[in-house]
């Protein structure tokens, strides 16, 4: 009998990945069929992504309480049964109900669960398993995410193009098959437990609201989520609608090209991340990130565009799991509770970045790039944040522990 091993715990997670990719980019490769075929409007198809990311922001904030209770094998199967039901409901839900948004919303939600706890687990999970290099790990672990976005951008083009879009809940059912296979992975798989730092006892969320690192790191998470899905969840309806482009290669060219040089970016980071300080790397990203938001939503030339959207992929690609690692070396202590709130803080960004993002569009009669320009807000914020903490403290990078600050 094969003995599973830490590298099959790897595994699983990043397949765990691949299946949060799933629930973040299938739908939004819908959204103009949405709008077309439902008669919804952006608003409300933007709503839909403040579902999906609100969820899983409620599920990040009762994960902190209740992921030690009730243990990490549990929690991270019932994350993937959630995300299998709720592509499962997508299929079903819009044509059965006489309201086809609320089915959305309803499938919406309950794959959010899913998301959420999949999001909270397994960053841990990995940083519990007895490797050396942890900051390379972690930024591999989410290249996987970008990975998955490729494939669901690429095969569900593919199928698309085969079978027709007017088909596309089959391929939702299809999707499903993902988490169910890898929460049935995730329950045989060994799962270690969080070692804290030595001297080390945890304080829970009250300690960490009481830091003012804790705070400078929230702050980042939530512009790395705001920067990376204000163009994510709508690039393949601002390439269709607001660059011009046909659906097929505005899939290919917009979120595909966005996901491949996200992944790119990644795992360049976990080979050359070590020799690199975290946090010159995410002012680098930042200012990126900044420039490719500028050309996405200023460029007079339809191909300009698609450059941007690839350009924005590079520059967030290493936000999320730098700062994640980044929060690990300076808050060592901060355990389940500290991934919990910083994932639930990625997610604040999720949500209101994609959302603020078909609210301007929508003001602006649906341009799209207006929508997108409204999201330079965030690169900016995080560049200037960056900038300020530079200025108050060295790199905790280079201390055994950050301050903790009241």
């Amino acid at each position: 009998m094969l003995k599973l091993r830490s590298g099959h715990t790897l595994a699983a997670c990043f397949i765990g990945y691949i299946t949060q990719a799933i629930i973040n980019n299938f739908a939004p490769l819908l959204f103009v069929t949405f709008n077309t075929s439902y008669g919804i409007s952006l608003t409300l198809i933007g709503l839909m992504v403040t579902v999906n990311f609100g969820v899983q922001l409620l599920v990040d904030l009762l994960a902190a309480k209740f992921v030690d209770r009730i243990g990490y094998r549990p929690c991270i199967v019932a994350a993937h049964a959630f995300s299998c039901a709720g592509l499962i409901l997508l299929a079903l839900l819009p044509d059965a109900l006489p309201l086809p948004e609320i089915g959305l919303f309803a499938a919406s939600a309950v794959y959010a669960v899913g998301g959420g706890l999949i999001e909270v687990l397994v960053s841990p999970i990995v940083e519990a398993c007895p490797y050396e290099n942890k900051k390379s790990v972690m930024s591999l672990l989410h290249s996987f995410y970008c990975w998955g976005q490729v494939g669901v951008v690429a095969l569900s083009t593919l199928f698309f193009s085969l079978a027709g879009i007017e088909h596309w809940s089959v391929l939702a059912l299809i999707w499903a098959v993902i988490p169910l296979l890898n929460g049935v992975f995730f329950a045989f798989v060994p799962i270690f437990p969080l070692q804290k730092a030595e001297g080390e006892t945890g304080g829970g969320m009250g300690r960490l609201f009481r830091s003012g690192t804790f705070w400078f790191f929230v702050v980042l998470m939530i512009c790395s989520g705001s920067c990376e899905q204000s163009v994510s969840q709508w690039a393949s309806a601002f390439a269709e609608s607001g660059l011009g482009v046909s659906k097929t290669l505005g899939d290919l060219l917009g979120p595909c090209m966005f996901a491949v040089m996200m992944g790119v970016a990644r795992v360049v980071f976990s080979r050359f991340g070590e020799k690199l300080e975290t946090r010159t790397a995410l002012l680098i990203a930042a200012l990126g990130c900044v420039g490719s938001y500028a050309l996405c939503a200023f460029s007079p030339l339809p191909w300009l565009g698609l450059v941007g959207c690839a350009l924005v992929g590079i520059s967030v690609g290493i936000m999320w799991p730098a700062t994640f690692s980044y929060a690990t070396a300076s808050l060592p202590s901060g355990g389940t509770a500290m991934f919990a709130l910083l994932a639930l803080a990625g997610d604040v960004g999720c949500m209101a970045g994609p959302s603020a993002v078909g609210a301007v569009a929508d003001a602006f009669s649906g341009n799209l790039q207006i929508g997108i320009a409204f999201g330079l807000f965030f690169p900016v914020l995080m560049a200037l944040v960056l900038l300020m903490g530079r200025r108050r403290k060295k790199s905790p990078q280079k201390e055994p522990k950050a301050p903790d600050e009241g």
